[in-house]
């Protein structure tokens, strides 16, 4: 082959690879239970996360054993997997606290939401890891949280549940670096990271923590945002919404999410609503992992 009709050839079978449709991620369409309409028994909430196109559901703590059954009935008898148990606790009483009755509060809500986990056949806890305050340094919310982490390592072992640390708007981990290096000190596969796409919107760009957290991600958050002016308020407004609607590039989130070979759950983490808003919500989800 002649030196010019190889460099034709070579550019056509770009141009070809470039006009390729993105492949769909292998990733499962969740939701949380918190969305689906209220006036529904838990079952029917499952039922109705079906209808809609979802494929997975994550669940807040249960601390009362009669609701825990309930969802975890409802699971069984719909053949609806629960994935993950978003914790409750860790805000009110964080374990990054200086006061030992509110690391108290906040371990007990720990266990209760791994043994929600176990009996729902989740895979993961979320933790909110620390709060950053007036009260709590960013280095004391670093070592408290981790002396508390580590204490919490064998009871998640045993249940064969891994705390999912998130990332959140606590002034704590604001760096996709630091948050590598405070999940790798543990150097156990029981802590990983939850990355929520939306969270770092503003001080960062969600393709660039994907990519150096890499195969530290075992759960994904969905959620648009938006940083705008408001000229009748005469102010910034931070805002969060419908997916597809924001500021996020979510073209280099899937092509992110596709270079890093995630294939865990990616659950949507929004304002709740009928069954329209929510089988549109699961159509804007399909747009996105196939790359739209």
């Amino acid at each position: 082959m002649q030196r010019r009709d190889f460099l034709i050839s070579a550019a056509g079978a770009a141009a070809i690879l470039e006009a390729q449709p993105a492949a769909k991620l292998p990733i499962r369409k969740g939701i949380l239970l918190g969305m689906l309409p209220r006036s529904l028994s838990i079952k029917q909430r499952f039922e109705l996360a079906r209808e809609c196109g979802f494929e997975s559901m994550e669940c807040g703590t249960a601390d009362n054993p009669s609701e825990a059954e309930e969802i975890r009935k409802a699971s069984e008898e719909t053949k609806f997997p629960v994935h993950s148990v978003m914790n409750r606790d860790h805000w009110q009483y964080p374990l990054s606290s200086s006061k030992p009755e509110v690391v108290e509060r906040s371990v007990k809500g720990m266990m209760t939401s791994l043994d929600n986990a176990k009996l729902w056949g989740a895979g993961t806890v979320l933790l909110v890891p620390a709060v950053v305050n007036p009260e709590t340094g960013y280095k004391q919310a670093w070592d408290r949280s981790v002396a508390e982490i580590r204490k919490l390592i064998p009871e998640a072992a045993k249940r064969n549940v891994i705390i999912a640390v998130e990332n959140v708007w606590n002034k704590f981990l604001t760096s996709p670096i630091e948050f590598a290096s405070y999940v790798d000190q543990f150097k156990s596969p029981w802590v990983r990271a939850y990355f929520d796409v939306g969270n770092v919107a503003l001080y960062g760009f969600s393709q660039d923590w994907i990519r150096t957290l890499g195969s530290r991600i075992v759960k994904v958050h969905f959620k648009d945002f938006s940083f705008r002016r408001d000229q009748q308020l005469k102010k910034n407004v931070a805002d969060w919404p419908n997916l597809l609607e924001g500021d996020l590039n979510w073209k280099e989130i899937h092509a992110a999410l596709r270079e890093i070979g995630y294939k865990g759950d990616a659950t949507v983490e929004l304002s709740g609503g009928d069954a329209a808003y929510l089988k549109d919500l699961s159509q804007r989800v399909d747009r996105i992992l196939a790359g739209a």
